[in-house]
């Protein structure tokens, strides 16, 4: 099989990819848009991509593009996330530092607590960023990116572990337009069932008459956040993680009853999360 990632090669995401695809064909891509397209153009069979950070929170583009693609959620893997400050080993000072803005975001305070006065720039990834600053031993730029990184573009670390929380983990998905559950043989700690959920028209009560649906069959919510259409103001979907066992009546009347009160599902699948620690 053909898997695509946000890459570039040694990024976060591939690292992920790799723990659930050991023996598969990693295909990078230069953005999460790009992960989506070629699964949409059947380039690939499935991709992986961020979505959710434990100190940035969701990421945005990837709640959208699940919005706007017809795909579904394989499995996914949370992995713990490590920064580190790099410079080519030509380089022993830096004037810009270069990374993902939720990396810098990330590693925020670290860079504000001891280089307050050095501007950052927002790059396509953590390992593009690094990759930049392997091709350009000339400029006094550093990346922010993982010790994957470093390694493969010969880059110095200077500064480990520079995330401003010791518990920062990413959650990574695997996409396809295939309805199915991928096994992993990694820690499982969850089941879930995602949902994307859009009311018929912005009046009082119609968020809490969905949520009701859920709450008197007793279904717990782990996830629920809205993202707006872009069709005009006060105009949402509604981005829904039931964290449960799937049950073939429950569940699906749940789903029924949310259709019946006039809104429009999406079912992006039911899934298993599993964890990986290094």
């Amino acid at each position: 099989m053909k898997i695509a990632f946000l890459g570039p090669h040694a990024s976060f995401t591939q690292l992920a990819a790799t723990q659930i695809f050991a023996d598969e064909e990693l295909v990078p891509q230069s953005s999460i848009l790009d992960c989506f397209n070629a699964v949409k153009n059947n380039e690939v069979d499935k991709a992986v991509v961020p979505l959710e950070n434990s100190i940035e929170g969701t990421v945005s583009m990837t709640l959208d593009y699940l919005y706007d693609f017809d795909v579904l959620i394989e499995t996914e893997l949370v992995m713990p996330i490590a920064h580190h400050l790099m410079i080519h080993p030509d380089q022993e000072t830096f004037e810009r530092v270069i990374s993902h803005p939720q990396a810098l975001a990330q590693t925020f305070h670290f860079r504000y607590d001891h280089f307050k006065d050095i501007p950052s720039q927002d790059y396509s990834s953590t390992a593009a960023a690094a990759k930049l600053v392997s091709d350009n031993p000339n400029e006094k730029w550093a990346a922010v990116a993982n010790r994957y990184s470093a390694k493969l573009y010969g880059l110095k670390i200077i500064h480990e572990n520079i995330q401003d929380f010791e518990q920062n983990h990413t959650k990574f998905i695997v996409i396809s337009k295939k309805k199915e559950s991928l096994r992993l043989n990694l820690p499982k700690t969850s089941e879930k069932t995602s949902l994307i959920i859009t009311l018929p028209e912005d009046h009082a009560g119609g968020l809490h008459q969905v949520l009701s649906v859920f709450a008197w069959r007793k279904m717990n919510l782990s996830k629920i956040e809205s993202r707006t259409l872009k069709t005009g103001l006060g105009n949402y979907f509604f981005f829904i993680n039931v964290a449960s066992e799937w049950h073939n009546v429950l569940s699906q009347n749940a789903i029924d009853e949310i259709i019946s009160l006039g809104s429009n599902v999406k079912f992006l699948g039911h899934y298993d999360e599993y964890v990986f620690n290094e």
